[in-house]
């Protein structure tokens, strides 16, 4: 009840500060390549329950159909805007509605989609998805640079599946079974610290 009751004040907190921020970048993408300036994708929520979250549309409007639900380094689906929403994370702004409707919370794993949540081992897949899915968690800050890593590999989604995912699995875990309101109030400082730094 009461991360609940942190997670809505922080929410609409956001949203009160953060609407003409929200407004411009929402024209800029719209300006910079057609298409919505939202972009909605199905992710899996708390006890398994999808749900659709929100971000700011970074890439062509076609993206999906081109190609995985992942980003590799320069990934050419990319719009010129969308590289610097994506690096600076902005892009990530309106799942503070997603908070407020409940369907996620300020800390906690990140959602996935379908196509992965499918791979989880059976006993992490309950611990993981026993928390609402956040917008930050420890498991984001390690892995900041992910699109990085993945353009390395020469098989970016064995190296997703075999390798990342199951590092972001284990603090995933780590955190559903340890969460305290502190832990969240330090996950949020470090993650804006990081992201000021970019």
């Amino acid at each position: 009840m009461l991360k609940r009751l942190f997670d809505l004040t922080g929410a609409l907190l956001a949203l009160a500060l953060l609407w003409p921020l929200l407004l411009a970048i929402a024209l800029a993408v719209r300006l910079d390549s057609p298409g919505p300036a939202l972009f909605r994708q199905e992710r899996v929520g708390r006890h398994g329950r999808p749900f659709r979250i929100h971000k700011f549309r970074t890439m062509a409007a076609d993206a999906p159909a081109r190609g995985l639900p992942l980003t590799v380094g320069a990934d050419p689906r990319i719009t010129r805007v969308g590289a610097w929403l994506r690096r600076t994370r902005l892009d990530e702004l309106p799942q503070f509605l997603d908070i407020l409707r409940g369907d996620m919370s300020l800390v906690g794993p990140r959602p996935e989609v379908p196509r992965y949540v499918a791979l989880y081992p059976p006993a992490l897949r309950d611990r993981v998805l026993a928390v609402r899915p956040g917008l930050t968690d420890p498991a984001s800050l390690q892995f900041i640079d992910e699109a990085a890593l993945l353009a390395a590999a020469a098989d970016p989604e064995r190296e997703y599946v075999d390798v990342i995912l199951p590092r972001k699995l284990a603090l995933a875990a780590d955190y559903a079974e340890r969460a305290t309101l502190t832990g969240d109030l330090c996950v949020l400082w470090r993650t804006l610290r990081r992201l000021a730094g970019r």
